[in-house]
């Protein structure tokens, strides 16, 4: 640090005896020196601010641009998604309301076959119902006829003799010999 001060020292103590030197007054040449400097700076250093000026100025004008861009970009997929979510959620909208009415109908389609399935059960039921019915008739006439027949030998056997009971039998015999006449 001595040597600084030093340095400064002998700079001050050089001779004023050539044009150029420096001046220890403050007053008197700072102002003089720095509206020179300023001067200087200002005129040499315009155009060169302002180049830089307008260079910062530019690329903050295209840094807006791109980003304007991408804003409009970024807007415009914005838009595509969202025309792409209304076209999905109206497919959806439609599989939904396709789904019910293809569930409805199959709803309707079970249960008109069940209510079919239930009449021809229904109707298989009566025939058997009605064939058992038949079946139970036909045994009891069957029984019955077999006993009135029964109880008809043992009635003319009883009563008839053999006499009588060979004019009955000419006596039939002549009846379906006439019936099988008539009919044919």
């Amino acid at each position: 640090m001595k040597n600084l001060t030093d340095s400064f020292v002998y700079l001050s103590h050089w001779p004023s005896a050539g044009s150029f030197g420096f001046n220890t007054d403050i007053l008197a040449t700072n102002p003089i020196n720095l509206s020179v400097v300023f001067s200087v700076l200002i005129f040499f250093g315009k155009g060169v601010l302002n180049d830089l000026l307008d260079n910062r100025k530019q690329r903050i004008l295209n840094t807006i641009r791109n980003s304007e861009e991408l804003r409009k970009g970024a807007i415009q997929q914005l838009e595509n998604a969202q025309a792409r979510l209304r076209k999905v959620e109206t497919e959806a909208d439609q599989f939904r309301v396709n789904g019910y009415s293809e569930i409805e109908r199959e709803k309707l389609n079970l249960i008109n076959s069940t209510s079919r399935t239930l009449k021809q059960l229904e109707n298989y039921k009566n025939e058997t119902i009605l064939f058992e019915q038949q079946r139970t008739i036909n045994q009891v006439r069957k029984r019955v006829f077999q006993q009135a027949l029964q109880g008809a030998i043992g009635t003319l056997n009883s009563c008839l003799s053999n006499e009588l009971h060979l004019r009955t039998i000419n006596a039939n015999i002549g009846m379906f010999g006439t019936m099988k006449e008539i009919t044919d």
